[in-house]
């Protein structure tokens, strides 16, 4: 296998083509600084399909690429069971002139469904139009500059529309440190024995882990991980206003009584104790005098730092995967 080289761009940057899941995919992905965005498409034909945003992160050390679609904008499809994926890669030249993406697709929201193989390859010109194109086109002289990718990233919400011509016809072929080893089992945490008794009489707290269950995660970012630890330093991302939250970790109370303010809230996490795909859930505990619950999430993986702003509210939790690099092997 050849090593991919940087010339003058990063390689990663641009239009991919292939399968995974019996469907097949476009994506569009445009490299700033570590972080990848952009879009993709599955589709049946080029009025037949439905496009996301996309966010991810690449490792030009390791050529590891995680990616995730974030934001459906175009639903144009007629089949059912295209939900969102996440994808796990290995950016690869196995010959001249020739660059893949190699590795696993699972749904983005069940880290436990079932993971199929992934294999795109780079082309020169996408199938679909869109405004994404300008970067890619012009990614070598000056549309790389991460105020342009920000805009564009915007105008992707307000998508333009299919070009005339295109047909329906198919295609063809640091307050507190804590060191924690998470066990690896699971308990079962089911929904809340008393929550009809709760309806009834709202005076009745909710425990923490009811309001784990009762409340709808919500994805925020995919972080990959290495080494021996990860170091996560939790702040309070906006007015300090006594936000409280409590940690899960693949469906396991980790912390609670967490109080948010300008100073980190460190915990270490050993690497080997963890799983191959991995989700910490921050459930707000209370919402402060200023709603919602809102933090500031530093993970350090090596010498990688990643950002993630976190917002937990009486219906919702904020959900962040860890994925390991040897998934990719």
């Amino acid at each position: 296998m050849l090593l991919c080289t940087i010339v003058n761009a990063q390689p990663i940057t641009g239009v991919w083509k292939g399968k995974s899941r019996s469907s097949r995919i476009e994506l569009k992905l445009v490299k700033k600084g570590d972080s990848l965005v952009g879009t993709s498409y599955y589709y049946e034909s080029r009025t037949n399909y439905k496009r996301y945003t996309i966010k991810g992160y690449f490792d030009d050390g390791t050529n590891n690429v995680v990616w995730w679609d974030d934001v459906l904008i175009e639903d144009k499809s007629t089949r059912a069971g295209l939900n969102p994926m996440m994808a796990v890669a290995d950016f690869n030249c196995p010959g001249e002139d020739i660059m893949k993406l190699d590795g696993k697709t699972s749904l983005r929201d069940n880290k436990d469904a079932t993971k199929t193989p992934l294999n795109l390859q780079k082309e020169g010109s996408p199938l679909f139009e869109d405004e994404w194109d300008y970067v890619l086109n012009n990614y070598v002289t000056g549309a790389s500059d991460p105020y342009i990718i920000d805009s564009v990233a915007m105008l992707a919400f307000a998508p333009a529309p299919v070009p005339p011509g295109y047909e329906e016809a198919p295609l063809l072929p640091v307050a507190v440190d804590q060191t924690v080893s998470v066990a690896k089992t699971k308990p079962n945490i089911s929904a809340s024995p008393i929550k009809e008794e709760i309806k009834k009489n709202p005076s009745i707290p909710l425990t923490v882990e009811q309001k784990f269950s009762d409340r709808t995660k919500i994805l925020q970012t995919i972080i990959p991980i290495s080494g021996d630890s990860i170091e996560l330093n939790f702040y309070d991302n906006a007015e300090i206003d006594g936000d409280s939250i409590a940690l899960f970790l693949n469906n396991k109370l980790l912390l609670q009584h967490i109080g948010l303010t300008d100073r980190a809230y460190t915990v270490k996490i050993a690497v080997s104790s963890l799983e191959e795909d991995n989700e910490l859930v921050m459930v707000a505990e209370n919402l402060g005098s200023i709603p919602p619950n809102t933090s500031l999430m530093v993970a350090m993986v090596g010498d990688k730092r990643y950002e993630a702003r976190l917002q937990s509210s009486e219906g919702s939790s904020a959900l962040v995967r860890f994925v390991k690099e040897t998934r990719l092997k």
